[in-house]
């Protein structure tokens, strides 16, 4: 059973990545942020950096937001120089910037584009390509004819987060759509969605055994440790998580060199992370309130010990 950890905009960045792989691992992979390439964008260093295997420690996977059939083929050439052998497209996001580009779940709600899309691809790509999906645009009566299109293509994992777009992150993931791709494909396919504890992970493999994997993505950043308790390890202590972010925090101030994108970057991950503690809405509030490294650190190490 495959474990990956999904990507997260903004917050699983190489650093967050490295650090990770070192103090916690237990992934067979990380997939990296979405790269959004256009016809007309040369693939500079800068717009790659977050994927360049110097940067990068760990088993990574590259993904794709692309409108264009090309633009994704000469991505998919420059990844291939990289060392890489895949590509993730990315049919999920649900972003409104990126939707009303057609990018992400956008792509779903005209199919004989996105049919023509993915025929391009498959027959100009000298890479495996993976797709990470949601099960519809507007309902998930979409999803049968979605699968359909995708069942024509040698796709070489297909992620399913059993949203619709419309559903952002809210709500229950709807089982019943990912039990009819189960049925369909049951051994090339990975879970994604409300993964948050072992209990969690547990509820899916029983109920899809024949899944290839699952995909963790605010359920890691939570707790970093969630891999590890998986695999039967100890479960995360309140000194490892104040270690982690000590320790991503010299890492952030030497990249950033600023100590106020680095305390951004840190609240952003504690959003998640202070869920493994019960009733510290004053904590979190001093937190999100905390303009300086020193007042944010005063606040995480209030927190009782888990």
């Amino acid at each position: 059973m495959k474990l990956y950890f999904a990507p997260l905009e903004g917050i699983t960045t190489y650093t967050y990545r490295n650090l990770h792989n070192e103090m916690f691992g237990m992934c067979d992979a990380y997939f990296a942020p979405f790269i959004s390439p256009t016809d007309n964008e040369k693939l500079s260093t800068k717009n790659m950096r977050g994927i360049l295997p110097l940067n990068n420690t760990v088993n990574l996977k590259v993904q794709c937001l692309a409108n264009s059939a090309k633009a994704f083929v000469e991505f998919s050439k420059k990844v291939i120089e990289y060392g890489y052998d895949e590509v993730n497209l990315n049919l999920g996001c649900p972003s409104g910037t990126v939707v009303k580009k057609n990018k992400g779940s956008g792509a779903l709600k005209d199919l004989e584009k996105l049919d023509d899309f993915l025929c391009y691809i498959f027959s100009n790509t000298d890479c495996k390509i993976s797709v990470k999906t949601r099960t519809g645009y507007y309902s998930h009566s979409e999803f049968k004819e979605i699968l359909d299109i995708y069942n024509t293509y040698p796709i070489h994992e297909l992620i399913i987060h059993p949203r619709i777009r419309e559903e952002y992150y809210s709500g229950k993931p709807n089982m019943d759509s990912f039990s009819l791709a189960y049925s369909m494909n049951k051994g090339n396919i990975i879970y994604n969605g409300d993964i948050e504890s072992v209990d969690n992970y547990n509820n899916i493999i029983v109920s899809y055994p024949e899944i290839k994997g699952v995909m963790i993505g605010r359920g890691a950043i939570k707790n970093p440790a969630i891999f590890r308790e998986i695999k039967g390890g100890k479960k995360i202590s309140s000194d490892e998580l104040i270690k982690f972010t000590n320790e991503l925090e010299k890492r952030y101030l030497v990249v950033l060199e600023s100590e106020i994108y680095t305390l951004q970057k840190l609240k952003e991950i504690w959003v998640h992370t202070i869920k493994n503690f019960n009733n510290q809405d004053k904590i979190l509030k001093a937190i999100k309130k905390s303009k300086k490294l020193t007042e944010f650190n005063n606040a995480i190490n209030c927190l009782p010990i888990i």
